[in-house]
């Protein structure tokens, strides 16, 4: 075998992982829990080791050249030990669990409870989405409703049903409002419904609220999640465990480029609100939730 075949071996795997960790950003992100963490260290290790494999094939054999290969298959192998631990579930449809989530504008759910949400999807649960708006005054409806489909699709949500309701008039089209979200629970027969909160300062999201309650009268199961307008009466009764899922959330929000110069839309706005919530269930990370109704064992969350 010659001298050159081990080095260039291994200098193709650390390149092919740098390649795939980065073009694959969007699906890797969505199953793997620690994306960001993983693929950082896929770059210190590339950047460590094809240098040092390149440098063995300009010296001459001897133990050092054994030492870096060494280190560079074990390095390989984390990557491929970690990927594989720090995996989501695979996804499994199950009919007989189908969540509903309704949300005033394109990035509303992302923002709120996308972790929860693709927590559901992987947990087997048929997720719909239901939006009332482009999102017209606040960014640009031309482009947010492709994001908010965007945003479904890597989530896994099963549909996405988008309206093009009066923004920030929400509550002047609340008859409507009511007629369309009858119609989706007539549809779809949703076991949990997810909406709005009444304790939030944007109207729309208030309005929604209102007309889920009403549309959803005779319904069982209904939480309301957290909005980055939330007041500070919103209490959650319910948590969501989304350790693992705090890249999955950030990666949905980022989809939302329109909105990307909003101060609720980084890291550390969302990182901090699952701590805190967090730190309330006695959990790493957590999304909060207000209960109107919830079986005790529904079986759901």
């Amino acid at each position: 075998m010659p001298d050159s075949f081990v080095p260039l071996v291994l200098i193709s795997l650390h390149t092919l992982a740098v390649f795939l960790y980065a073009l694959a950003k969007v699906s890797l992100s969505r199953r793997i829990s620690q994306y960001r963490l993983l693929y950082r260290f896929v770059i210190v290790s590339a950047g460590v080791m094809i240098p040092a494999n390149l440098a063995c094939l300009s010296t001459p054999p001897g133990a050092v050249h054994t030492l870096i290969q060494s280190f560079s298959i074990a390095s390989l192998a984390a990557i491929a030990a970690l990927t594989w631990h720090f995996r989501h579930p695979s996804c499994r449809q199950d009919p007989s669990r189908i969540v509903l989530a309704i949300g005033a504008h394109p990035d509303d759910l992302e923002l709120a409870c996308s972790g929860t949400l693709a927590r559901l999807v992987d947990n087997g649960h048929r997720v719909h989405a239901l939006v009332m708006t482009h999102g017209a005054v606040g960014g640009d409806a031309s482009i947010r409703p492709g994001e908010a489909r965007n945003g479904a699709r890597f989530l896994g949500l099963t549909s996405c049903e988008l309206h093009d309701l009066p923004d920030t008039h929400l509550a002047e089209s609340s008859n409507v409002m009511i007629g369309l979200i009858e119609t989706a629970i007539a549809r779809h027969h949703p076991d949990l419904i997810l909406t709005h909160s009444a304790n939030d300062q944007h109207q729309d999201h208030v309005a929604v609220h209102w007309a889920t309650r009403r549309a959803a009268r005779n319904h069982p199961a209904i939480i309301c999640y957290e909005s980055p307008s939330a007041t500070p009466a919103f209490c959650p009764q319910a948590y969501v465990d989304v350790s693992g899922y705090l890249d999955t959330k950030q990666m949905a929000v980022e989809l939302h480029r329109d909105q990307s110069e909003k101060p609720y839309m980084t890291t550390s706005v969302l990182q901090g609100v699952a701590t805190f919530r967090g730190r309330q269930a006695r959990m790493d990370d957590a999304e909060g939730f207000e209960v109107i109704r919830l079986p005790l064992f529904g079986g759901i969350l």
